[in-house]
């Protein structure tokens, strides 16, 4: 037992000696790397965050990566802004994909929603010539169709019958003139008389009927002005009517007219002669094939839109021995423009985060590192982005991975910050004006962020509660809601960077399926809170304002940041990116 021990105490002391023996040997020998090479070690910097640099060897506080000694005469390692550096690793577990910036058509089908309605240039309200009684209807119900000329109705006057007799008068008289002289004064008298006919309500044909007749009547037929369908009748049997008072309504309804409201964004999209696919609940299944005829030059200040006419071919059909037509006026309708504009510039859409006029891509450099680049956009077609500025063509843009390479871009410039400065320094895309101070809220701006907060937690509402129609709703209400939020700010600069984040991230497409409508919640839902923080942070009405984030929002969300924020009126807790599933996870981030 005592030789046991005795063992034990030598060894540790023989332990201890070779750690101090080895500690002084490093305080009193150069470092290895200095000893290898001859020359002098400035620092020891990291090569995949170039900003982390120490005066002894060790590892990046951020990667864990070895640091790399830096000579003296050296450059070092560049500290690129908006650089992200990955190892191999790092790569494959976050998907990371690229795609080449190139040159092809750009396609967008714009789903669009409006009413049929009747050709206005072909639309008569048939009023009385003159008074009198109606004797007979030959047309007694709506819906009748007719064509030009044929019997509405006929009419018992006393003026009428009157003017008859004038003219056949002057007919029988200008046939008995014996001299040229007296034929001319019976010509004159004679075309009075019909111009007199003409004012009253009968047609030429009507008039040069008049001498053939055997019998004049007392009664004269109303015709159809026009070949339609008979869309209001305001007269019965035996009624007496006055001058100027509406008998019948027709409406030519062989054309009808698909309106639809184009908001601004889309009317570059949208020219006359574009083909339209129609669809109605009232023909399920059947497509009506239509082409753009008319934009309206207005905008509807409220809406930001304009009305977009497409004609659509209406033949009649006979069905169960009863004609009719397929459409019918004031249906509701949908419609699909298809564009496909010639060759453009243009990157995958999912390769543009903070979409809006600028937007920002990661350029994939090779060997890991991917450069943050701000781009000019165009227009944005279902698949692809058109780009006007900030690439080149031949390029490789991150379109997977991108979110995460983001957030690890602001880990680095935070790091960065703090390490130069002392604070985090803000987004590389965001505006300078971010860091303005807020003016306080006037009355108007007040209601106008109140009403559109409160849409945007129905919109959260609608995701939790698993309800797509609802959500779609909903969504279609914003961009339309946006100018009434908009305008009140116009004079407000300091808050048009919050405001811009909104618009950029406000034009919510209808959605196929919750996971869609997630993703197209996800960025206007974030934009949305960075707008309510500053409203708590400074306006006591809003301070009841309830925001929630969710730590695991990319599990719902594919590419989404790991953590997700919401907006709610009022408690309790309802996660829009699960729903049902985890309906209360998430918690609530204080003022």
């Amino acid at each position: 037992m005592k030789t046991t021990l005795l063992i034990l105490i030598v060894a540790a002391l023989g332990a201890a000696g070779g750690w101090f023996a080895g500690q002084h040997w490093k305080r009193s020998e150069p470092s290895a790397a200095q000893a290898a090479t001859g020359r002098k070690v400035l620092y020891y910097q990291s090569a995949m965050h170039p900003w982390i640099k120490s005066d002894k060897p060790g590892k990046c506080t951020i990667c864990g990566m070895e640091l790399v000694p830096v000579y003296e005469g050296d450059k070092g390692f560049d500290v690129t802004e908006g650089l992200v550096t990955l190892n191999t690793n790092s790569i494959n577990v976050i998907h990371v994909q690229t795609a080449e910036v190139r040159r092809q058509p750009l396609q967008r089908a714009l789903h669009v929603a409006g009413t049929i309605e009747d050709d206005d240039t072909r639309h008569r309200i048939l009023s009385a010539y003159v008074e009198g009684r109606i004797e007979k209807l030959a047309v007694n119900y709506i819906g009748a169709e007719v064509k030009q000329n044929q019997p509405l109705a006929t009419l018992y006057s006393t003026v009428l019958l009157a003017a008859e007799r004038d003219y056949l008068s002057a007919a029988l008289k200008m046939e008995a003139a014996e001299s040229a002289e007296l034929r001319k004064i019976n010509e004159q008298l004679l075309a009075s008389a019909t111009q007199r006919l003409r004012q009253l309500g009968l047609n030429d044909q009507q008039i040069e009927e008049l001498p053939h007749k055997k019998e004049l009547g007392i009664t004269t037929e109303i015709l159809a002005p026009m070949t339609g369908t008979v869309v209001a009748r305001n007269v019965y049997e035996g009624q007496y009517v006055k001058e100027g008072e509406k008998l019948f309504e027709i409406a030519d309804f062989s054309t009808m007219w698909f309106q639809f409201d184009a908001y601004e964004r889309d009317l570059v999209w949208i020219q006359p002669g574009q083909k339209v696919d129609v669809t109605t609940p009232a023909a399920p299944g059947k497509v009506f094939a239509g082409t753009i005829t008319f934009i309206d030059p207005n905008i509807k200040e409220m809406t930001r839109s304009a009305k977009v006419r497409v004609e659509i071919p209406n033949p009649l059909i006979t069905e169960n021995g009863r004609p009719h037509r397929e459409l019918f006026h004031k249906l509701f309708a949908e419609g699909i423009v298809k564009v496909e504009l010639p060759q453009v510039l243009a990157v995958p859409r999912s390769a543009v985060l903070a979409a809006g006029q600028q937007g920002l891509v990661y350029v994939d450099k090779q060997g890991g590192s991917y450069e943050q680049r701000a781009v000019k956009l165009g227009r944005a077609g279902d698949e692809f982005w058109e780009i006007l500025g900030g690439l080149s063509e031949g390029e490789r843009v991150v379109t997977t991975g991108n979110l995460l390479i983001d957030a690890q871009a602001q880990l680095n410039q935070s790091a960065k910050g703090a390490g130069e400065t002392g604070a985090p320094p803000a987004h590389p895309g965001a505006s300078p004006e971010s860091t303005s101070i807020y003016p306080p809220l006037t009355p108007s701006q007040s209601t106008a962020a109140r009403s559109f907060l409160t849409l945007a937690s129905s919109v959260s509402k609608a995701l939790s509660s698993d309800k797509l129609d609802d959500f779609n709703q909903q969504a279609a209400k914003v961009h339309g809601a946006l100018p009434e939020l908009l305008k009140p700010f116009e004079e407000a600069k300091p808050w048009h960077p919050l405001l811009d984040k909104i618009e950029a991230a406000s034009h919510l497409e209808t959605a196929a399926d919750l996971a869609a409508a997630r993703k197209e919640f996800f960025p206007f839902s974030q934009a949305v809170v960075d707008f309510v923080k500053q409203l708590r942070s400074q306006e006591a009405e809003f301070k009841s304002l309830k925001i929630y984030q969710c730590p695991m929002a990319n599990q719902a969300v594919p590419g989404a940041p790991p953590v997700g924020f919401w907006v709610q009126t009022q408690p309790p807790l309802r996660n829009p990116f699960f729903g049902a599933p985890m309906i209360d996870c998430g918690t609530e981030v204080k003022p």
